[in-house]
């Protein structure tokens, strides 16, 4: 009954009155600053703030600590065409770069046996004098065309909410800057839903939460406060770049081995909680 009700409130935010009181994009509205209003075609401004949660690949978990934030344009129409249009936003950040701390960092990587003593020495010192800590963030792996939106799912906790091709970017000064699991033309494919999941063993199905819907007085958006998505049927890839151009082809394999990349399907996890605005377009454009 809730998500019927949600569904529902959805679609009576566009009878709300709008207020003729003056306002802008500041303050609650100021998170629509970057929704392309100028394109006459975007009917929807998409703000979805994920505040915790967590990602894992493989053997590790990485706790959401810092804010990921998905925004955009929508445009179409929902049914059985499939879902809405996403535009990207007008800063092109459709994907927040929040880098999250990884517990544990690299311990437990230590040099290959087979290595030169010296090489060995030098490696093992490197990373005890303190280049254990490091980062993982989540990026989106092309561009805003490759996400898909479906609002009646993410409200009514059927199917896929938001699909999007992610890679995972793992940072600090031994791994250089270019670590990464997942690539452009080999990405991590995340198809997150506010309904039960349905993955390979050995992971069991988990459920996400539509949110609890709220509108604003003003009749400008709507706000869906303690959603949850979530996806625990993709892949992971093996690390590469690791170590910059030289020496990728010895660190990768280690990365991997701490990892346990490449991961199957059924032996990953995304959690993503938080809340997600949708804002009319139509009532924001007055605002700019």
């Amino acid at each position: 009954m809730k998500r019927l009700l949600l569904a529902t409130a959805l679609a009576a935010l566009m009878l709300v009155p709008v207020s003729s009181a003056s306002a802008a994009l500041t303050g609650e509205y100021a998170k629509f600053k970057t929704c392309p209003l100028s394109n006459p075609s975007v009917e929807a401004c998409l703000y979805a703030e994920s505040t915790t949660g967590q990602f894992t690949v493989g053997k590790k978990t990485v706790p959401l600590v810092n804010p990921q934030i998905l925004k955009g344009g929508l445009f179409g129409r929902e049914g059985i065409f499939g879902p809405v249009t996403f535009v990207g936003p007008t800063d092109g950040q459709v994907l927040s770069k929040a880098a999250q701390p990884v517990p544990g960092g690299l311990l437990g990587i230590t040099a290959p046996t087979w290595w030169p003593q010296v090489l060995k020495d030098l490696f093992n010192e490197t990373i005890n004098n303190g280049f254990t800590g490091v980062t993982a963030t989540v990026e989106l792996a092309g561009t805003a065309s490759n996400v898909k939106v479906s609002v009646i799912n993410a409200a009514t906790a059927s199917g896929t909410a938001f699909s999007l091709p992610v890679k995972v970017k793992l940072s600090n000064p031994f791994l250089g800057s270019s670590c990464y699991i997942g690539s452009t033309s080999n990405p991590v494919k995340l198809n997150l839903t506010t309904g039960t999941t349905s993955p390979p063993a050995p992971n069991k199905p988990i459920s996400g939460f539509p949110g609890e819907g709220s509108e604003d007085p003003e009749g400008r958006f709507i706000a869906l406060k303690k959603n949850r998505l979530v996806d625990n049927s993709f892949s992971a890839p093996s690390a590469s770049g690791c170590g910059g151009i030289l020496f990728s082809w010895a660190v990768d394999p280690l990365v991997d081995s701490i990892l346990g990349t490449p991961s199957p399907a059924g032996t990953n996890t995304a959690i993503l909680e938080g809340t997600t605005y949708l804002g009319v377009a139509e009532r924001l454009r007055p605002l700019q």
